[in-house]
């Protein structure tokens, strides 16, 4: 048999040639027309499930001095209470950083005369004095936070051991001669200040901020409307803070008339003034002179008495009581309820239960 032609053995890869382009074509227009049909067909029906869509969170608020109850952006710092006591009489004045201390209580002491407890956590001040004696009283303010600092300078023999054997840390400048300083035109013994930073550096181990003493809220509570508390310490210290509306704050006068400035030309003013009433008793030590007996304000354990807080231009009177020597001094309206201050310092006048402060409405 003879071989079939070349030329019929060449027709059968040409046919391949055109079935595998013609099936490229039809792929390619099926495609195409897939693509079409894709872009101009109707949405897929819908199916029932729902986006889901993520809510953050907002961020926690700052936290809040407490002893102020104001916002700390940086954080509290870490450090305990620094009480310091302040001379009050007339030619003590005018006294320094007390426009930087949370909380400052007037007290009672002998003669008639007050001495102030002023107490820093949140703030610092570059100068603060005049820095005098310790009195008993004060272990009675300051045992309500927690391991604080007292600064002074001396104090009779059984109130020193009595604040040695108290959670109170003291602290004593005849013992830190080089924290101190005395400014030019002051004398003695209205003449010893320091700074705060000074202070706290006697003790840098110390790193717990006070537990609060107060509860805050910048809602006012219900209260009659005051104008000015006329708080009669003696002729020492007369006392009247006045209302203004415009910073939200309560003014310090002397003799109702005399702004109480500071060394730093500020006016001493308090966003909270409460009237705390105390009683009182004398002895039984001699605190200076021949005669001076300490004064003694019964401030715990299981005392109370009447009280009356000032914010916000209003009166909210109640009572106050206190269990025991660590526990904070709660105070409560006639129905029992806390009092919430405004945030910002708080003055606390000490005054004897003999003693009525009276206010203008």
């Amino acid at each position: 048999m003879t071989k079939p032609p070349a030329q019929h053995v060449r027709t059968r890869p040409q046919a391949h040639t055109r079935l595998y382009l013609g099936l490229g074509a039809v792929a390619a227009i099926g495609l195409s027309g897939l693509a079409l049909s894709t872009c101009t067909s109707s949405p897929p029906a819908h199916t029932g499930a729902r986006a889901t869509t993520t809510t953050k969170a907002p961020p926690p608020p700052p936290p809040t001095c407490p002893l102020t109850g104001t916002a700390a952006p940086a954080g509290v710092p870490a450090r305990p209470a620094l009480g310091v006591k302040i001379d009050n009489i007339p030619a003590a004045r005018p006294q320094s950083g007390l426009d930087k201390a949370d909380v400052v209580f007037e007290e009672p002491v002998e003669g008639g005369i007050t001495r102030l407890v002023a107490v820093f956590q949140c703030q610092e001040a570059p100068s603060v004095g005049p820095v005098r004696s310790a009195r008993n009283v004060d272990i009675g303010i300051l045992g309500q936070l927690g391991n604080p600092l007292e600064v002074h300078v001396g104090g009779i023999q059984p109130v020193l051991a009595n604040i040695n054997a108290s959670p109170i840390v003291n602290v004593d400048l005849g013992a830190y001669g080089a924290i101190e300083n005395h400014p030019a035109g002051r004398y003695a013994p209205e003449d010893t200040y320091s700074t705060t930073a000074l202070m706290w550096g006697t003790h840098p181990t110390m790193t717990t901020p006070p537990p609060p003493l107060f509860a805050f809220s910048p809602t006012a509570p219900a209260g009659s409307p005051v104008a000015s508390v006329h708080v009669p310490f003696s002729g020492y210290s007369d006392v009247t803070w006045k209302y203004n509306a415009a910073i939200s704050a309560f003014q310090r006068f002397y003799n109702g008339t005399a702004p109480d400035m500071l060394a730093d030309g500020a006016q001493t003013t308090a966003a909270n003034v409460i009237v705390q009433y105390v009683h009182i008793s004398y002895g039984p030590w001699v605190e200076s002179g021949c005669c001076s007996l300490e004064v003694q304000s019964d401030l715990y354990p299981g005392a109370s008495g009447r009280s009356e807080v000032f914010r916000g231009g209003v009166a909210i009177p109640g009572t106050w009581t206190r269990s025991t020597l660590g526990s904070a001094t709660r105070f409560v309206n006639a129905a029992g309820a806390p009092i919430n201050l405004q945030p910002g310092q708080t003055w606390v006048e000490l005054l004897p239960d003999t003693i009525t402060a009276t206010t203008t409405p």
